[in-house]
Parts: structure tokens; sequence; C-alpha cells
């Protein structure tokens, strides 16, 4: 009995915890503080972990609903505020305000720091498992930049609507394209119907394993596109969980 009352107790601290994510803040390459929000469903470090990254002028509480929604699914989560961007779902984003406090440039380029930190973050704190990072529209081609920089610091990349987004902050028109080639680790890639001319080279060039996905109708950009307002939402859910449970399973 004791057993089962204390297994219950974990279960509901545990949706507790989902639900009400905890605000934490860590340092970026440059000493500029970043804020992410934890949506830890289990205390064990050797949960599969996803850490998330925002489309552009927008912020973590892009995550608000998909977050919870991995959490049921078996992984741990962080959403980052990164450098460039905004508010949505009335959250402002917090590593831009301190940004623009401390007079250092926001463009999305400059956002490409913050992504390494979140990840060395999340390892040295919360994941000595799989780590995973996903990304919307800007910061979904910054995690394929990063994945293929980076090729052993994390074990998969999700990447909702990339692009060529660089050019015009002192980045080369195939700044995404020279990186692709050698990522080592499993990738998704997804975005709105009529996007897919901004990745599919993207995505001939990577050589590990990749799953795509085109919903059969408009669909939407960025990672919003598994927002349950809109009717095709779950059709990019079935896509997205099918990678997963492929090649993460819990």
């Amino acid at each position: 009995m004791k057993t089962l009352i204390m297994l219950i107790f974990i279960s509901l601290l545990s949706s507790s915890m989902a639900q009400n994510p905890e605000t934490i803040h860590f340092a970026s390459a440059d000493m500029l503080e970043l804020t992410a929000d934890l949506y830890i469903i289990n205390p064990d470090k050797s949960t599969s972990f996803i850490v998330l990254f925002h489309q552009a002028a927008w912020s973590r509480g892009e995550y608000l609903e998909t977050a919870p929604r991995l959490n049921k699914m078996g992984f741990n989560v962080m959403a980052v505020d990164l450098r460039s961007g905004g508010a949505v779902n009335g959250i402002e984003n917090q590593s831009h305000k301190k940004a623009k406090e401390a007079k250092l440039l926001t463009t999305y380029a400059h956002a490409y720091p913050d992504i390494g930190a979140a990840v060395e973050y999340a390892r040295a704190h919360y994941a000595d498992a799989k780590l995973i990072i996903l990304g919307s529209s800007y910061s979904s081609a910054l995690v394929l930049r990063y994945a293929g920089d980076n090729p052993e610091a994390v074990d998969g990349v999700i990447s909702f609507s990339p692009g060529e987004y660089f050019a015009s902050y002192g980045k080369s028109d195939h700044w995404i394209l020279d990186a692709v080639a050698n990522i080592t680790v499993p990738v998704f890639i997804s975005s709105a119907k009529n996007e897919s001319s901004n990745w599919q080279f993207f995505y001939d060039l990577i050589k590990s394993e990749k799953v795509s996905f085109l919903p059969k109708t408009s669909g939407n950009h960025g990672s919003r596109a598994l927002w349950s307002q809109f009717d095709d939402s779950e059709a990019y859910w079935q896509a997205l969980s099918g990678f997963l449970d492929e090649y993460f399973p819990r």
C-alpha cells in the first residue's frame, strides 16, 4: 500500500513539474545570461532530453504546449530563449532583453553560440543519455549547422523550416549547406508544404539516417506546425513521433 501511494505521489509530482516549468539561467560563450524553461518529467539523468529553440522574433513561449506533450512521450525538455527573438504566447524573450541592455548584436547569426551554450549546459546538468536539439525557422538552420560543426555533441536533430537565412548577417549564402554533410546523427526535417525547396538540398547532402515530412495540407512555418490550433498538427505529430520512436525509444 505504501509503495502504491509513493508511486501515485511521484506521478503527481512529475505531472506538476511538467506543467509548471522551472525557469533557469546560464551563460553563453560571451557571458550573456540566457534564460530557459525546464520541463522535467523524470529527474533521472538517463532520460532522453530535448533542447528546444524558437523562431525569429519569438521566445521559449513557442513551446508552452509542445514541451508538455514531449514530456508525455517520455522526454525531459528545456526550452531556450536565444538572443535573437522577441515574444510569443505572453512570454518575453529574456535573453534578447539582456542582450539589448548590454548593447550586444542580436541577429540570427549572433545567436549561434547560444545553441552550443544550451547544449553544454544541458549535458553538464541534466542529460547523461540521448540529447536531441530541435529548432524552428532560423534556429532550425542553426541546429543543423551545430550538429555538423560538433558531430559528437548531440544524438539527434529536429529541424522545422530550415533555410539559408544568414547571408545578410555576414555569413555565406551556403553557410548551412557547408556543414550538413558532416552530420552523423539521425535528422528529422519538416516544414510547410511550399517550403521544401528551402531545405531539400540540405536533406540530400545529409549522410546519416534521416526522415522528412511534408503535409498534404498547406501546413505551417516552424514548429508552430505542432500547435493544436491547426487542423493538420496531428499529421506533423505522427511523423515526428515515428522518428522519435524509431531512433530514440524510451
